[in-house]
C-alpha cells in the first residue's frame, strides 16, 4: 500500500511539476506557431510538390539541435529527438501538403497561389488546416528539445507529404513513408496525431474508441457511347446521360443496401469530364469519386455492387462502361488501451469538460497505415471561434481557422509525449 502511494505521489508530482515547469516555453512559443501557420497558408504547395515547406520545416529542426532527414516519400521531413534517458520511441505526425482550392477568404495572409493540378490550372490552399498540423509540430519539437532532460526516450517528428493523395501515377503519403522505413531505425512503439476542424470552438478535443474516420477509395468510370449530332439522339448513344443513370443507381446502393444502423457510407462523384460541343453527343465521359466506409463488410459489398451496377446499367442503354478503384485511406483505428492511456494527460490539459467523445466521421486519413503497423490515437482539436454560426467546412474556398486555437494543440501533444514515454 505503501508503494502505491509512493508511485501515486510520483506521478500526480510530475504531472504538476511537467505542466508548470513548460508554462513559459509555451507562452513563448504561441507567437512562432502563429506565425509559421501564417506563412503556410500563404505560401501552399501541393502533394509531392512541398519543397519550401519541407526547406523551412528541416531549418527549423536543425536549429534546435534534432537529428534531421529529408527527401523521405520526396519532399517528407523527419526530425529524432533523443532524451536523456532511454526508453520507449514516440512518433508524432503531421500532414504539409495543400488543395487545388482557390481561396476566397479576405485573410490579411490569404494565399493568391497557382499551380497544376492533372494539366489544370487551379488555385493552391491550405482549405483543410494541414498548415496548422505543420506549425503545431514546429511549435512541439522546440518546446520539446528545449526540456530534453523530461524526455525518457526518443521522439520522431514525423512530416508527411501527400496526405490529399499523391498525383496520379506517384506514390506519396504515409503508405510511401512506411516503405521507406519511417517507423523504424529506431523502431516506433506508439504515433499520435491530430487534425483541426473548422466547425468545434476552440479549447475543445474530440476523440473516439476504435474507428474514427472512414476507408476511403478513389474510383474512376470510364463510359463509352456512340457519338452523334446532338439534333438525333437517336442515331448515336449518350455517355452524359448512361453517367447520370450511373450516379443515380449508385445513390441506391447507400439508401437501399447498406445497413447505415451499423455504420455511415458515402458515394460520391467529384468530376464529370464529357464532350466538347453544346450540339454534338460525345463518344465518352468519364467520371472520379469516392466512396466512404467505417465497416469492412460493408465496404466490400458497396465496392462489389458499383462494379456490377456500372457495367450493367450502361450495358442497358446500348453503351459500356468500365470502374476502377484505389485505395487511399483504410480505416483511421484508435487503439483502445492507447486511448485510455492517453485521456487522463489530455484531460489534464484542455480540462475534463472540454474532452469531448464523438462518433465517427466519414472523412478519411492515410494517418490509417501507420496504425497498422503500430498502435495510434488521432484526435480533432477545435478550430472555430467560439460562438460563431457559420462556419464553413473543410476543402471548400471559405474555409477558415481561429490561430487561437493552435497552442492547445502544442500544449497537448508536448504532455502526452511526455506522459507516454515517462509513465
Amino acid at each position: 500500500m505503501k508503494k502505491l502511494l509512493l508511485v501515486l505521489t510520483i506521478l500526480t508530482t510530475y504531472a504538476g511539476f511537467s505542466q508548470m515547469s513548460l508554462d513559459k516555453d509555451f507562452q513563448q512559443i504561441e507567437s512562432k506557431v502563429i506565425e509559421w501557420r501564417r506563412h503556410f497558408h500563404q505560401n501552399p504547395e501541393l502533394s509531392n510538390r512541398e519543397f519550401k515547406t519541407a526547406e523551412k520545416i528541416a531549418k527549423h529542426l536543425k536549429s534546435l539541435g534534432i537529428e534531421v532527414q529529408t527527401g523521405v516519400a520526396h519532399t517528407g521531413v523527419v526530425g529524432i529527438l533523443e532524451g536523456t534517458k532511454s526508453g520507449k520511441v514516440l512518433a508524432l505526425r503531421a500532414d504539409i501538403d495543400a488543395l487545388p482550392v482557390t481561396e476566397r477568404n479576405d485573410l490579411a495572409y490569404k494565399s493568391n497561389a497557382k499551380s497544376t493540378f492533372i494539366g489544370e490550372k487551379v488555385g493552391v490552399m491550405h482549405a483543410c488546416g494541414h498548415d496548422t498540423h505543420t506549425a503545431i509540430l514546429m511549435g512541439v519539437a522546440e518546446v520539446l528539445s528545449k526540456n530534453k532532460d523530461k524526455i525518457n526516450g526518443t521522439i520522431k517528428f514525423i512530416f508527411q507529404p501527400a496526405e490529399e493523395g499523391p498525383p496520379p501515377g506517384e506514390e506519396g503519403g504515409a503508405k510511401l513513408m512506411i516503405k521507406e522505413g519511417v517507423l523504424e531505425n529506431p523502431k516506433v512503439d506508439a504515433i499520435f496525431g491530430l487534425h483541426i476542424n473548422s466547425g468545434t470552438e476552440v479549447g475543445v478535443i474530440k476523440y473516439k474508441e476504435g474507428g474514427i474516420m472512414a476507408a476511403v477509395e478513389r474510383f474512376v468510370i470510364k463510359v463509352k457511347g456512340k457519338q452523334t449530332h446532338g439534333s438525333q439522339p437517336w442515331s448515336g448513344v449518350d455517355p452524359i446521360y448512361i453517367s447520370s443513370k450511373i450516379i443515380d443507381g449508385f445513390q441506391s446502393i447507400i439508401s437501399r443496401e447498406s445497413k447505415l444502423i451499423d455504420e455511415a457510407a458515402v458515394i460520391t462523384v467529384g468530376k464529370i469530364t464529357s464532350g466538347v460541343r453544346f450540339n454534338i453527343i460525345p463518344e465518352s465521359a468519364e467520371m472520379i469519386g469516392t466512396v466512404r466506409t467505417l465497416d469492412s463488410d460493408m465496404r466490400e459489398l458497396i465496392i462489389r455492387r458499383m462494379k456490377e451496377m456500372a457495367s450493367t446499367i450502361a450495358k442497358a442503354y446500348g453503351g459500356e462502361a468500365t470502374i476502377d478503384f484505389e485505395s487511399f485511406t483504410n480505416i483511421t483505428y484508435n487503439d483502445p488501451e492507447l486511448v485510455q492511456q492517453m485521456l487522463p494527460s489530455i484531460k489534464k490539459v484542455a480540462g475534463d469538460a472540454n474532452v469531448q467523445l464523438v462518433k465517427a466521421t466519414t472523412g478519411g486519413e492515410d494517418f490509417s497505415y501507420y496504425q497498422e503497423t503500430v498502435p495510434g490515437f488521432y484526435f480533432f482539436l477545435g478550430g472555430m471561434t467560439p460562438g460563431n454560426t457559420k462556419a464553413f467546412p473543410h476543402h471548400t474556398p471559405d474555409f477558415k481557422i481561429d490561430d487561437s486555437g493552435l497552442l492547445l494543440g502544442v500544449k497537448t501533444l508536448t504532455e502526452m509525449s511526455l506522459d507516454y514515454l515517462n509513465n
